[in-house]
């Protein structure tokens, strides 16, 4: 049990050039604390990603802590946090011959394949095979990652990441690429996971994504974090309006779900 906050970052600014692409940012993340990062394409938020993974840094006199440390070990950090989006989706079927055990696995080694120099234990084979059933996809064994599709695919990604039981799973626009049909499906199958343990960190810009389970949510605007709160408070008519710039109503369906369309 995690006793440190998941994340904390405080004073956080990264510049590119003349520009700031985050400009002061502080958020703090509980474990458990299920999490949707909303904001407009140019928002901050894919740099805000970056800044958690540690693939960039802020400027000087900033705090950035994950799971109470910095600096990470970006090969530690993987085993506690899982990593999900459409770009890491791409990597792994951009391999002609990696076969979905094998890209499960790799998950271990934080590598796009299994290499000979690495040793897969039978535990590791078990744990790949048990996440690949929680995902609903073990009948994908065998098969190339660049034969399936997009949506075989994304679960697939998925399972890597459970396999070595992260503490926590940070989805950046999970739902990129999917059809309305397979992104609902997709998003389904996550909820399991909001409620077996895992602390879900979803970052989108399309609300019909945050998923039930997830209570808070983070607004990013400008490079900034324009509103922090209760997914009920924040997910309004007059919020979504500010953050998006157009006119925007907010439908909330009985079974938790909400939508936005443009009034």
């Amino acid at each position: 049990m995690m006793t440190e906050p998941l994340l904390r970052i405080e004073n956080a600014s990264v510049v590119r050039g003349e520009r700031r692409i985050l400009d002061d940012v502080s958020l703090t993340i509980a474990a458990g604390d299920h999490t949707a990062i909303l904001g407009r394409n140019g928002s901050g938020k894919s740099t805000l990603v970056k800044l958690i993974l540690h693939q960039l840094y802020p400027v000087h006199g900033a705090r950035v802590e994950v799971f109470g440390q910095s600096p990470w070990d970006v090969f530690s950090l993987r085993r506690r946090l899982g990593f999900v989006s459409p770009a890491a989706q791409s990597d792994l079927t951009g391999e002609d011959a990696l076969e979905v055990m094998d890209a499960v696995v790799s998950g271990f080694f934080a590598s796009r394949g299994v290499w000979r120099r690495e040793t897969i234990t039978p535990a590791m084979r078990d744990a790949a095979a048990e996440a690949l059933h929680r995902m609903g996809v073990e009948h994908l064994i065998g098969r190339s990652m660049a034969t399936l599709s997009s949506g075989e695919a994304r679960r697939v990604l998925i399972a890597r990441a459970l396999a070595h039981q992260p503490d926590a799973i940070l989805l950046d626009e999970p739902c990129g690429g999917l059809d309305p049909a397979t992104r609902r499906l997709f998003l389904d199958s996550l909820r399991p996971l909001a409620q077996g343990g895992a602390t879900l960190i979803l970052v989108t810009h399309h609300i019909e994504e945050i998923l039930p389970e997830i209570g808070r949510v983070i607004m990013m605007k400008d490079g900034r974090v324009a509103r922090d709160g209760a997914k009920a408070e924040m997910l309004t008519d007059a919020a979504l309006t500010d953050l998006f710039g157009l006119p925007i109503r907010v439908d909330v369906g009985r079974d938790g779900w909400r939508s936005a369309r443009l009034d």
